[in-house]
């Protein structure tokens, strides 16, 4: 079992106010892992990094800065996951080498972006955007992996754009959304989100951590 877990998370812009507040709201969304962590008496810490580039930069400094840590790396996937490893993806869609002593535990991707995990949870985007949303303009999925990352902000904006919070803009919502989102709705839509969090629950030492449990 670990001791400390430290995620690197791309996004947040520049920021130091936004970068706050996409952790808080990462934290709320990551709130089981959060909790076993507590009870494990793990140490846990989420960096929000900005860029893409930023965030394996700083995800690679934790390696060396925190060894002792099981540090991850979580960034967009920009593309179809056509790989059988995260970290082969990262290579053939970023050039990006793994690092040596890390495998795929430490590799995680929001497929093809964070915006797929929105979809997933059309009931947070109705109670968000109230009257107006056109829910026929979210692409009906049970994998949002498989939705093309060019299609998901423009299905977005056009669901929203005759609610009163208006269309949507990841700057204004994204945090709003992502705070208010059901893990486990998410995760049976998204198999790389559900990576995620079995992935750690079982680094934390807990053997199981069903969606449909929680």
């Amino acid at each position: 079992m670990v001791k400390e877990v430290r995620i690197y998370i791309e996004g947040g812009g520049d920021g130091k106010n936004t970068k706050a507040l996409i952790r808080q709201v990462f934290s709320k969304f990551f709130n089981s892992l959060v909790e076993i962590a507590k009870s494990q008496k793990i140490k846990w810490n989420i960096t929000i990094c900005g860029s893409r580039n930023n965030t394996f930069r700083d995800f690679k400094n934790a390696l060396k800065s925190h060894p002792e840590a099981f540090n991850v790396l979580l960034v967009d996937a920009e593309a179809p996951v056509t790989k059988q490893s995260t970290w082969e993806h990262l290579k053939f869609r970023d050039n990006w080498n793994a690092p040596l002593g890390v495998d795929d535990s430490h590799c995680h991707l929001m497929v093809q972006a964070m915006e797929a995990w929105f979809i997933a949870d059309v009931s947070t985007l109705k109670q968000f955007y109230g009257q107006g949303f056109k829910e026929n303009a979210i692409p009906r999925n049970a994998n949002v992996e498989t939705l093309d990352k060019d299609s998901l902000e423009p299905s977005l904006k056009t669901a929203t754009r005759s609610t009163t919070k208006g269309e949507y803009q990841k700057i204004k919502h994204a945090s709003k959304l992502l705070e208010l989102l059901d893990s486990a709705r998410v995760r049976q839509a998204s198999l790389y989100c559900d990576r995620f969090f079995t992935t750690l629950t079982a680094k934390m030492g807990v053997s199981s951590n069903n969606p449909s449990e929680e």
